[in-house]
């Protein structure tokens, strides 16, 4: 997803960053639903955290096993409160399946969902599921429910669906099915595509599943998902998975059947119905790669994803490990603008397909992180966006080198400091969200990727990598949080990060640095002096001061500034042509200004 504002962003709904290819988008994001129901209360603040992070950190290095249990439950329990999300204690989502019926005499679905839930906690009386009530005209009416197939009394207000149950055993699996029908109010959009014809293509980002589609919806559940999607017979239908099969109707309409083997969050669930042009263009690293376009755009959309697509594709599957999921297809989907990262099925807007642009690089990056690897809760989007944003520009870095790599970055800073003009006090990881229309803003996207930047630059590439893939390998198909991040990077390097990772996601801003330097011929030595002149506290900054000398020799000597002022020697063998700061662009920096005194 992408942001037209932006220099090198992509975007739909979302203010989604990454490539430069980026074309109009809209920002109609609704609200988050807070009505809130039976869930466990602790404390929010900040210092409460923090406090429960030492405890568990302590308590993890004296190896109490007991002690240690404890504080991972209450560790746990303090995630959850940290999130302003309803969220259900004892319940887990494992499978969801879809049976839906469209058609083209009016906009209204109707639909019969089973959702499989998994009891992991004594005393669960009933199952909540997201779905939005009836409202001028739109939203969904629940004309039954059923638990294990018996028929029971329900309640559906205020977007929220209760379904009773009989306090079931933990560890029990439970069945539960929905038949509803109505006009969505969003997450399913129901229009004619560029060239006139009618579509239908799902949008559930960041909450909008819930329209549609009854479900727990919130990143934090992950589940598998079938579609069962039964429409007239000229269109075809593409969703997340693997097609199960294709069965044409006596009455002209046809059923198709999608399966997704491999669990997600709810709003990754795609489904989109049209005259397609299937293409089918390889299989990679044993994967089958697609390209469903509208027919009059099928010349363009194959150049713009077949070559493209593959390379990023293979690229992220060696560099960070396997694709998670059966198979990846590119769509061009009416109504949206830049992309959105469905799993193994990408939508992009109509109109940059047409145009033969499209966000590529970044919307396949999410593949693996938002996809197989997402966010826990909303305060740490970042995880997602900031991951595609700089996982672009390592597929740059790539593929066209340091240079055009270094000027990507170099643009973020402008875009990050744009931003901070409008949202001073916004900091990369969000503060509790509670409103959906604000969880995307610039900081998620670029400064979060300038953040895998400076952790690269602060722990070396090596050890960035080793990170990055233990990271995957560890929450693949999961979820993570920031600190499960922290905890990754801090053992492949042996370092302690949470100095960085507080000042660079929780702190609004960035350093401003200023200083001089002088050169002392009989010492064989330069002096600099470095002042921190942004407001605020200083920042821990480790810092290269970089030496060119007359016979176009240049180095790099890296420093570590703890304070608002540093002063620094630095031995050199003949007088220096220049000094700069940050001569190979590894720190977020508002400014930087060297003279020489």
């Amino acid at each position: 997803m992408s942001d037209p504002d932006l220099p090198g962003t992509i975007s739909t709904t979302r203010a989604k960053v990454g490539v430069r290819e980026a074309n109009a988008a809209s920002e109609d994001l609704h609200a988050l639903d807070h009505q809130v129901y039976a869930q466990l209360q602790l404390p929010r603040d900040e210092a409460a955290k923090k406090l429960l992070e030492s405890i568990y950190s302590i308590a993890m290095r004296t190896l109490f096993r007991i002690a240690s249990v404890s504080l991972l439950i209450t560790a746990h329990a303090a995630g959850a409160a940290a999130d302003t999300y309803p969220r259900q204690p004892g319940v887990d989502a494992v499978h969801y399946v879809f049976r839906l019926r469209l058609g083209d005499g009016s906009n209204e679905i109707a639909g019969e969902a089973t959702a499989t839930v998994r009891i992991t906690a004594p005393g669960v009386q009933a199952l909540y599921l997201d779905l939005t009530s009836p409202q001028e005209g739109k939203g969904m009416t629940v004309s039954g429910v059923t638990v294990a197939g018996k028929p029971v009394q329900h309640s559906h207000e205020r977007n929220r669906l209760r379904i009773p149950l009989a306090s079931p055993v933990p560890g029990s699996e439970v069945a539960v099915s929905v038949t509803y029908s109505g006009i969505p109010a969003g997450g399913l959009r129901l229009i004619d595509n560029i060239h006139g014809a009618r579509s239908m293509f799902s949008e559930n980002w960041p909450n909008n599943a819930r329209h549609w589609l009854p479900a727990i919806d919130h990143p934090y559940d992950k589940a598998t998902g079938e579609f069962i999607v039964t429409a007239p017979s000229y269109y075809q239908v593409v969703a997340n998975g693997l097609l199960v099969s294709e069965i044409d109707r006596p009455d002209g309409e046809r059923t198709t059947h999608w399966r997704q083997s491999v669990p997600i969050a709810s709003w990754l669930f795609a489904l989109g119905v049209a005259r397609f042009s299937v293409h089918h263009y390889a299989v990679v690293r044993g994967i089958p790669q697609q390209v469903w376009s509208f027919p009059e755009d099928r010349e363009t959309a194959s150049g713009v994803f077949e070559f493209t697509g593959r390379r990023a594709f293979e690229f992220f599957s060696d560099w960070i490990g396997p694709y998670p999921y059966e198979k990846l297809a590119h769509v061009q989907a009416a109504g949206l603008g830049g992309g959105t990262e469905h799993a193994s099925a990408i939508f992009y807007g109509e109109n940059g397909v047409a145009a033969g642009r499209a966000p590529v690089v970044h919307e396949v990056a999410h593949q693996w992180w938002g996809n197989a690897v997402t966010e826990r809760d909303w305060d740490d989007v970042w995880l997602s966006e900031g991951f595609a944003t700089y996982f672009t520009h390592l597929f740059t870095e790539q593929f066209s080198g340091r240079e055009a790599f270094v000027r990507g970055l170099r643009n973020d800073v402008n875009t990050i400091l744009q931003a901070q003009l409008k949202l001073p006090e916004q900091a990369v990881i969000h503060r509790n969200i509670d409103d959906m229309r604000g969880v995307l803003n610039r900081f998620v996207y670029q400064k979060g990727g300038w953040v895998l930047h400076m952790l690269r630059g602060t722990i070396g590439t090596d050890a960035f990598w080793e990170g990055i893939r233990e990271y995957y390998r560890r929450h693949r198909d999961s979820t993570a949080s920031t600190s499960d991040l922290r905890q990754v990077m801090e053992r492949v390097s042996g370092m302690d990060l949470r100095w960085f990772f507080d000042q660079w996601l929780t702190r609004p801003g960035m350093p401003k640095l200023a200083g001089t330097w002088g050169y002392d011929r009989a010492a064989g030595r330069i002096d600099v002096e470095i002042a921190q002149t942004q407001s605020g506290a200083p920042y821990r900054l480790p810092l290269d001061v970089g030496v060119s000398l007359a016979t176009g020799a240049s180095r790099a000597h890296r420093v570590e500034m703890t304070g608002a002022r540093g002063t620094f020697t630095i031995p050199v063998e003949a007088e220096p042509a220049s000094v700069s700061l940050d001569p190979n662009t590894w720190l977020l920096l508002e400014s930087a200004e060297l003279k020489r005194r």
